[in-house]
């Protein structure tokens, strides 16, 4: 499966930004998706996963609760929607697919998307 994330730009604190990546090839309703980025001179941190299903979501503490993850098997896309975002948010964020059941770490996910950069200006 190919990935192709979108959706990135420059908003100010407090805004909201929606990303998208969308899947071509095979098989993307059966993969785990989920999110990442990563910052310059970070490593790269998972935020959401989502079930092939789209009935079980993860997110890490720190996006809990500002981000949905969310997936359209019909239109092979997967989404972000970001809320409240902090200058913290800024980073380079990947969209990756997994054959896991569920997965937090990279080397877990065995496709990624190219990376949409978000900066989150204060």
């Amino acid at each position: 499966v190919q990935l192709q994330a979108s959706g990135g730009g420059l908003v100010q604190a407090g805004d909201s930004l929606r990303l998208s990546c969308a899947a071509s090839g095979r098989g993307f309703s059966s993969y785990t998706m989920g999110w990442f980025r990563q910052a310059p001179g970070k490593e790269r941190e998972f935020l959401s996963a989502i079930s092939w299903y789209g009935g079980s979501t993860d997110y890490a503490d720190s996006v809990k609760g500002r981000f949905t993850i969310s997936r359209d098997n019909t239109r092979n896309t997967l989404f972000l929607q970001m809320s409240s975002l902090k200058p913290e948010d800024t980073a380079v964020y990947y969209c990756a697919a997994s054959s896991n059941v569920f997965e937090r770490f990279p080397t877990g996910y065995q496709y990624w998307g190219q990376g949409t950069q978000v900066t989150v200006s204060s």
